[in-house]
């Protein structure tokens, strides 16, 4: 058993969980670090004097930064490992947001965020590869996410820190503040071992004349035969998904007051969908597992879609009845566990060598087109509602739910046969 890989142990060990330890809390720090500035929008304006055009510039070079952040940490992890890049992300968001404790003007404030992107944008590939590489075949649906759990909670902390700290202790020091994870990579950074499934690739001979025509360039490979269309296929599930979550959420609190629903039953009403969300990762990763991961795809994508129509063009059909309000956005909750699926079903996709970039590239490139989604359903919005831009997230939903089955089924396959 120790001259085993650690994904071919039949239960998790130590290891495993310390693996998945950091690899989650640093998901939850990359997605708190991302939504923190939304909070902090207000105070930071007033006190720059920016209009909140300016600031949308900030915002918007942070979404972009986390794309070529995907792609640049993509290919590193599969350089150098995913251990030691997973923390340099982390230390790297860190300084990044820390340092907008200390912006004076649009410009300083820009750059900050494109550091912090930068770092965003490499974590979650780095950490979703580090742990489906490591963790056991047959658990490595509900595993993986598990691990993106980390969104939701990362949310519901920035808005703690943006609803309840900033009040007391000012924008800058709620920004100081996110140099904690840092902390938590220097303290345990010596605990974990790196993928041994990278290590072995690595010191294969054969592999390493294998990586001569590869590790030259790995993102340019994913265009390449017999990559291609595996990666093209990645890259339209992975826009799919993540326009039906930025089409739901980018004005969802303000369309629900626009509709007369006080600060606090939407306030309600969003926790309660973060608590779906959080239920829907669990139970998504257990029946990927136990059913494979297009069925899953499929009944949660659908179900999200259900929910997503239900509060948009049947609203004035469910409005006098409050409690379907919380169920649908229940609903709209577990639909997102679609997202705990994308990693390891990428993981599964791709070899070693490229399995990281792969990951990257696919899911930040994806989230990168979405700095346009805000701005698109405001236009739609000033002629046709709120709710017909955010409609659009049940369209994308079903072209998830749809799109999957072009996908063939790799539940529970052994990734060392992707290396012959």
């Amino acid at each position: 058993m120790n001259k085993s890989l650690l994904n071919q142990y039949e239960t998790p060990t130590k290891t495993h969980y310390k693996i998945f330890g950091l690899s989650w809390a640093g998901w939850v720090f990359d997605f708190y670090d991302l939504i923190l500035f939304t909070f902090l929008i207000i105070p930071i304006g007033q006190e720059l004097h920016l209009s909140n055009l300016m600031l949308s510039y900030a915002l918007s070079a942070s979404i972009i930064a986390a794309a070529v952040g995907g792609v640049l940490f993509g290919v590193l992890s599969d350089k150098y490992g995913r251990k030691i890049v997973l923390q340099l992300t982390i230390i790297i968001y860190s300084i990044g947001t820390v340092l907008c404790a200390f912006s004076t003007n649009l410009e300083t404030l820009i750059l900050f965020r494109i550091i912090t992107g930068l770092g965003v944008g490499g974590e979650w590939a780095t950490g979703q590869t580090y742990v489906n590489e490591t963790f056991p075949a047959k658990l490595r649906g509900r595993f993986g996410a598990f691990l993106q759990t980390g969104n939701p909670v990362g949310l519901i902390l920035a808005s703690l820190v943006g609803g309840f700290l900033l009040p007391v202790i000012g924008w800058r020091a709620s920004f100081l503040i996110s140099v904690l994870p840092a902390i938590l990579v220097i303290l345990i950074r010596r605990q974990i071992p790196e993928s041994d499934l990278w290590l072995q690739r690595k010191d294969n001979a054969e592999d390493k004349l294998k990586s001569l025509k590869i590790k030259s360039n790995e993102f340019v490979s994913l265009l390449l035969k017999p990559y291609r269309k595996t990666f093209l296929m990645a890259l339209i599930l992975a826009i799919l998904g993540s326009s039906a979550y930025w089409f739901t959420y980018s004005w969802l609190p303000t369309y629900l007051q626009g509709k007369g629903i006080s600060v606090v039953n939407s306030a309600m009403w969003i926790i309660v969908n973060q608590v779906g969300g959080i239920l829907g990762l669990l139970f998504f990763g257990l029946i990927a597992d136990r059913f494979g991961r297009r069925p899953a795809f499929s009944s949660f994508a659908l179900t999200m879609a259900a929910g997503l129509i239900m509060i948009t063009l049947f609203w004035n059909n469910i409005a006098t009845y409050p409690y379907l309000i919380f169920v649908f956005m229940f609903m709209i909750g577990i639909g997102t566990g679609i997202y705990g699926g994308f990693g390891p079903l990428v993981s599964e996709l791709f070899p070693t060598s490229l399995r990281s970039t792969a990951m990257g590239s696919s899911f930040n490139l994806a989230r990168g087109t979405q700095f346009l989604t805000p701005i698109l359903i405001a236009l739609i919005g000033t002629k046709y509602g709120l709710g017909s831009g955010i409609f659009l997230g049940s369209v994308f939903a079903l072209g998830v739910a749809l799109f999957i089955w072009a996908f063939p089924e790799t539940n529970a396959i052994e990734l060392e046969k992707l290396e012959e």
